[in-house]
């Protein structure tokens, strides 16, 4: 039988768990007042799943992760620290949360929702760093508009 059940229901695969959670996690924060871009690249060259705008301008870089091994091969998440106001991982809820570190913040999701377990520690931006990337955000969530409008722009 149990050969039978992990046929018939196999376990979420990595890329599932990732949308999941990116979907719950980009809810969550549209619910508290975020605008939100997924896949923003920033000058040095890193790209953060989910870049939140506040109503205020307040900048969040939010790193998913869907499994431990995703979070252990990823060392590159402490550079996303300087393109934001607050850095936050978001997890799927099976995720053993004791291997995160303390000093960011915590969303966990699914694809329906979120819930923000730990506020992130906030380190405010330059303004010269914080007009730069609100006009960055601006200018992909328009091309990205844009190209659903008129996808012959492409």
């Amino acid at each position: 039988m149990a050969i039978a059940d992990s046929v018939l229901n196999p376990p979420p695969a990595r890329p599932d768990i990732t949308r999941a959670v990116c979907r719950g996690a980009s809810r969550h924060l549209r619910e508290r007042g975020y605008a939100i871009v997924k896949e923003m690249t920033f000058a040095n060259g890193r790209r953060g799943d989910i870049v939140a705008l506040s109503p205020s301008g307040e900048l969040l870089v939010v790193e998913v992760k869907s499994g431990i091994e995703d979070y252990r091969v990823d060392g590159k998440w402490p550079d996303y620290r300087d393109y934001c106001d607050g850095f936050l991982f978001a997890v799927a809820p099976e995720f053993p949360l004791e291997i995160l570190p303390e000093d960011v913040g915590l969303i966990v999701a699914d694809a329906f929702g979120g819930e923000l377990l730990r506020e992130p520690p906030r380190h405010p931006l330059a303004p010269a760093r914080r007009k730069m990337l609100t006009i960055a955000f601006a200018r992909l969530a328009a091309g990205r508009l844009a190209a659903i409008e008129d996808p012959e722009l492409g």
